[in-house]
């Protein structure tokens, strides 16, 4: 059918079928990812995120760059932001 989408995936050893009219945007999927119970969403979201390469691709596995940033830090505090802070800004892009 031209124009349906069909996405699968599996959830507790179960396969989920969702038929969509379209092209789901970034944005659509979301909002029906959203919509699935939290050990859903959970389950989901691991296996987008083990579909990714690695991010670190350092030997190190990152200790380097984090000990570097911790070093900028030191240096010039003006750029850190607080816990609350940082809090906020992910619920306003949650709400976003």
């Amino acid at each position: 059918m031209k124009g349906v989408s069909v996405a699968t995936w599996k959830v507790d050893r179960r396969t989920h079928l969702i038929t969509l009219p379209f092209m789901a945007t970034v944005t659509e999927l979301e909002k029906l990812a959203l919509d699935l119970p939290e050990n859903q969403r959970a389950v989901l979201a691991e296996h987008l995120l083990g579909s990714l390469p690695s991010v670190l691709h350092d030997e190190d596995e990152g200790v380097t760059e984090a000990l570097r940033r911790d070093a900028e830090l030191d240096e010039d505090a003006s750029s850190s932001i607080s816990l609350e802070q940082l809090d906020e800004r992910i619920a306003h892009r949650r709400r976003s």
